[in-house]
């Protein structure tokens, strides 16, 4: 039997245990704020049906759904086995005979799904937080990978503003708490897209539009350009275009542009009321609370290339390390119409929890206590020291103090290099003179301090 190289699939990782103490820091930082603003935590699948997660991301999105091949002989099918694979069309029939399932692209789509499903058990306005993995059939690279980690908070059933608002505060404070300094929430509003799509005459290439302009930090104003071209828009669109894409000046300043360039399209006029709400919301909130770490940046480049948003969106990007966007969401008014339930409205936004930890560790943020896992040490130098130090044991842990008892009597050194490897602040050591005088040696890991203490002096040393 040959022996098989162990590897990974591109774009995926394994987590050690200091890294998930880690990404539990971000996580219990990231939903303890949400809790605090009322939201609640569900669960879906992993996986859905292909039916629910196809034509809801765009095409380019649709394409990176990672669909799982039905199982059985499907091969030998006679109508399978007809196809011919050379043509586009026929490749495309094929898949839906032989894959049925795929796995979550998103969170948003499979919570409409829950929604519609759960509609008679659940209160309006819902509001819910997940943190799953997703999938994406993307090319890996630095801070790009097929399986990572969403943690997403929506609420459905509410057409307030108040909401929009709430999730910038809710970015401002969790990313504050995780120790980042210097963000970006970037906001935009679909319905001023529309606008301007409206005023060059394409109203009907909108998505064509927001798809290319979402690229402009990636490929530039002429990458855009050429893409609008391919696209269908004129040289007389682009030069009615490149003023607005490349809009500069405060928030006031640019809305106040804005009203001029979108004076005749009463949906763009909207959308910039809605910014404005919003805003005034923000305003508002932060004069009770927080003050507003980051920079709040209405930028009428970013575009959101998922076909379901229709007024808020937001992006959010930390300027301290070269990353791309460690969050973003927006308002979609009728998603879950796409399952049966019309004229649903949601909004939510999403933590990128995976880039949040590249940012973090970085910079060098985590704090040393989502370094330390174990605690505590407890020595083992024979059976009658195991035997004193079990009771020690459990008293620790019943204080709440995560304690380890080495396994197996050995020599110091192989017990203080098990403790360095695992990161382990304090070692106590247990001998003859300890069990006879009830005092215990405690040595601190980092400092090579030792001190006598008892077991009561030591858990007060550790509150």
């Amino acid at each position: 039997m040959s022996v098989i190289k162990p590897s990974l699939a591109k774009g995926t990782r394994d987590f050690s245990p200091v890294e998930m103490v880690k990404r539990n820091f971000i996580y219990d930082t990231i939903k303890t704020v949400f809790k605090k603003y009322g939201y609640a935590e569900i669960q879906t699948p992993s996986f859905e049906n292909l039916s629910t997660l196809t034509g809801k991301y765009g095409d380019e999105g649709d394409k990176l759904i990672f669909k799982i091949l039905n199982s059985g002989e499907f091969l030998k099918d006679p109508k399978k086995k007809s196809f011919d694979f050379a043509e586009e069309d026929n490749s495309n029939k094929l898949i839906s005979l032989i894959s049925e399932k795929a796995l979550r692209y998103d969170l948003t789509v499979p919570f409409a799904r829950y929604v519609v499903m759960h509609q008679n058990d659940i209160t309006l306005p819902f509001k819910r937080f997940q943190v799953q993995p997703v999938w994406r059939a993307d090319r890996p690279q630095k801070g790009r990978y097929r399986e990572f980690y969403q943690c997403d908070v929506d609420v459905v059933g509410s057409d307030s503003l108040l909401n929009e608002a709430e999730f910038i505060l809710i970015y401002n404070e969790a990313l504050g708490k995780l120790g980042l300094k210097d963000f970006s929430i970037k906001i935009n509003n679909r319905k001023i897209l529309s606008g301007i799509a409206e005023i060059i005459g394409k109203p009907d290439l909108i998505i064509d539009m927001t798809v290319a302009i979402d690229k402009l930090d990636k490929i530039g104003l002429d990458g855009v350009s050429k893409e609008l071209l391919e696209r269908g828009f004129t040289e007389q669109d682009l030069e009615k275009l490149r003023p607005v894409i490349l809009l500069e000046g405060s928030n006031d300043e640019k809305l106040a542009s804005l009203k001029e360039v979108l004076a005749s399209s009463e949906t763009g006029l909207k959308g910039i009321a809605e910014i404005e709400q919003v805003f005034g919301y923000v305003e508002s909130l932060i004069a009770y609370s927080l003050p507003l770490t980051a920079k709040l940046e209405l930028d009428i480049t970013l575009a959101r290339g998922l076909n379901y948003y229709t007024g808020c969106i937001f992006e959010v990007k930390t300027n301290e390390v070269a990353m791309g966007s460690i969050g973003g969401g927006g308002r979609y008014d009728d998603l879950t119409g796409m399952f049966g339930l019309k004229d649903l409205t949601g909004v939510g936004v999403s933590f990128g929890a995976d880039r949040i930890y590249d940012v973090l560790e970085e910079l060098n943020l985590f704090p040393a206590a989502a370094e330390v896992g174990t605690k505590v040490l407890i020595s083992n130098f024979d059976a009658e020291a195991e035997k004193y130090a079990l009771p020690i044991l459990q008293q620790f842990r019943n204080a709440g103090i995560a304690t380890e008892l080495y396994p197996t009597s050995a020599k110091l050194k192989k017990q203080m290099a098990y403790a360095d490897a695992k990161n382990i602040p304090y070692v106590i050591l247990i001998g003859g003179d300890e069990m006879t005088s009830g005092e215990l040696t405690l040595k601190d890991m980092q400092s090579g301090e030792q001190k006598k203490l008892t077991v009561l002096g030591i858990l007060d040393l550790m509150k």
